[in-house]
């Protein structure tokens, strides 16, 4: 594997590893950390060449899905000043998971090369 893309993977490992902490005062904490340590679960099986082509690729649509379903229909920002409180929660989550599923279908299209 390219060391580009292995220090990449354990770089996200980390950030998602950092988010999933981050969420212990959101209201479905449980939920978020899951996820995001699912994310960082899976890059660092990424960076340590163990996970494959079609499990990242399954869990990078699926985290785009979740960015297509959470996103608000009037996005207001992310700052609480910017607008109503649920529509920015909404937002941040939605954009938490597409930068998961970009980062994990990089790492699929990655693999899939190296096959």
């Amino acid at each position: 594997m390219n060391l580009l893309f292995k220090i990449l993977g354990y770089v996200f490992a980390v950030l998602f590893t950092v988010g999933a902490v981050l969420q212990y005062n959101d209201p479905d904490s449980l939920n978020w950390i899951i996820i995001y340590g699912v994310a960082a679960l899976v890059s660092l099986l990424f960076a340590l060449n163990k996970i494959g082509f079609r499990i990242l690729m399954i869990l990078g649509v699926l985290a785009f899905i979740g960015f297509l379903y959470l996103y608000p229909s009037d996005f207001q920002g992310f700052d609480l000043n910017d607008g109503d409180i649920v529509t920015v929660e909404l937002g941040r989550e939605a954009f938490g998971l597409l930068i998961i599923s970009i980062v994990l279908l990089v790492f699929a299209f990655r693999s899939k090369r190296r096959l």
